[in-house]
């Protein structure tokens, strides 16, 4: 006897591709952020548009010194006092939260001798508001992308990883190469769970990019970076995909396979980049699992020449730490906008909890003490930076007179009016490949 086929099965799949398309959302330069802030603005100016009265002029007058009042202690307090982002996030960004405070004091003040339905507007224009505000303020930043990203979700697709068949010597790829009639235009991106075999570190999925050469049958092993982002941040391969896609436009289709690694595994959380009981084997899981499965699964150059650790802010301190601790598996380090040291944000309750008041071990994992300890022969440093990060700049240029003095081959460049994320990431990013290129193999040598 049949049975009668269900749609639950495609009433899933199509809530699924909602779901997906949803988090997809750009809101950085797509609509969605415009439409919002349009409505935000016709809303609070439905909000003040009231019989011009003495006592409706000082309500709103009381309302903004209100809203500014508030803004301005609490950014004090949570930016210079707490110091919760570890830099300052910039005028920009005080001046939505200042907008986004002033603009709720508003809406709030209009619950006083009003009538029903424009109580109702109000209160319904107080969440329009703190979106508007949130859109704004991360568009100001730049580092998360979709809404998906915004909310820490992965909104990356599993990808499909071609079977390892090229060649494993390493050599110039670019004296060989040349690009197939079916080569792809783009690389593609996607997600893929590493297992923590050893190191029993818990990380969400790492973000993967293939660039066109790897997406061709009988594809040649390409160079490998590990990329780590910020914190709190997401192991979103967005920005390093369209760095790369350019480059290999430009290089018959030639760029590295890249791993977005999540060296944090709790975004809201700072395992350092080391091996601690209080966070985990995060250093363990980069330097060992992470490479290990790059070993097993991706069609790259087995020799760490052709091998580059690379990161953001968080991540540019981890990518210098583990490039100093482990010359035996990367040769090649990008330190974007990097902290100049683990914890450097919090560096007081780091030496409590982490270290347990043991400051000669603090002192010990620091990356320009490491450096000062160690040579390196064949090394090649990139540290970049917001011409306009004055919080980060005097240690990214301690860090490349330290590298550059261990041996290392350095480059130090400043984003031009580069903040701590835009332009200066994807700037970075930029740079780093400029005069990665030749070392790597994809291009020749420069002059």
């Amino acid at each position: 006897m049949g049975t009668e086929p269900t749609s639950d099965g495609a009433e899933r799949t199509l809530i699924n591709d909602l779901s997906s398309s949803l988090l997809r959302i750009d809101i950085v330069n797509g609509p969605l952020l415009y439409v919002v802030l349009g409505l935000a603005s016709m809303q609070l100016l439905y909000l003040l548009l009231r019989a011009p009265t003495k006592t409706w002029i000082l309500t709103i007058v009381i309302a903004v010194a209100g809203g500014v009042s508030v803004a301005g202690v609490t950014w004090f307090v949570v930016v210079t006092i707490v110091d919760a982002f570890g830099m300052s996030p910039g005028l920009v960004s005080f001046l939505w939260f200042a907008g986004t405070c002033t603009a709720v004091a508003i809406a709030i003040a209009n619950f006083w001798k009003s009538r029903l339905h424009r109580k109702i507007a109000a209160a319904a224009s107080v969440i329009l508001f703190l979106a508007a505000g949130t859109l704004a303020i991360n568009a100001s930043f730049g580092l998360n992308r979709t809404l998906g990203s915004l909310f820490g979700m992965t909104i990356e697709s599993a990808i499909a990883l071609p079977t390892v068949s090229g060649p494993k010597e390493s050599g110039p790829l670019y004296q060989s190469w040349e690009a197939p009639a079916d080569l792809p235009v783009k690389g593609t991106t996607g997600s893929q769970i590493i297992p923590n075999t050893v190191s029993g570190f818990t990380s969400r999925p790492a973000g993967i990019y293939l660039p066109p050469a790897a997406l061709i049958s009988n594809a040649p092993a390409l160079p490998l970076v590990i990329f780590l982002m910020g914190q709190p941040g997401n192991p979103d391969p967005s920005f390093i995909a369209a760095t790369l896609d350019r480059d290999a436009a430009a290089h018959g289709g030639l760029a590295p396979i890249v791993i977005v690694a999540d060296q944090l595994g709790d975004p809201s959380k700072d395992p350092l980049c080391l091996d601690t009981p209080n966070y985990g084997n995060a250093e363990t899981f980069i330097t060992t699992d992470v490479v290990n499965w790059a070993k097993k699964n991706l069609n790259i150059i087995n020799d760490p020449r052709y091998w580059t650790i690379a990161g953001y802010s968080n991540g540019g301190q981890c990518a210098i730490s583990l490039a100093v601790k482990h010359p035996d598996l990367f040769a090649n380090v990008v330190d974007i906008s990097g902290e100049e040291f683990a914890g450097s944000e919090i560096e007081a309750s780091t030496l409590a909890d982490v270290f347990h008041g043991d400051q000669a071990a603090y002192d010990a994992v620091k990356p320009l003490n490491l450096l000062a300890a160690k040579k390196f022969s064949d090394t090649v440093a990139i540290f970049t930076v917001g011409s306009n990060d004055a919080g980060f700049i005097p240690g990214q240029q301690r860090m490349a007179s330290a590298a550059s003095a261990a041996g290392m081959t350095v480059t130090y460049w400043e984003s031009p009016n580069g903040g701590h994320v835009l332009p200066a990431l994807p700037d970075g990013l930029d740079e780093a490949f400029i005069v990665l290129y030749p070392r790597l193999g994809l291009a020749p040598p420069t002059a």
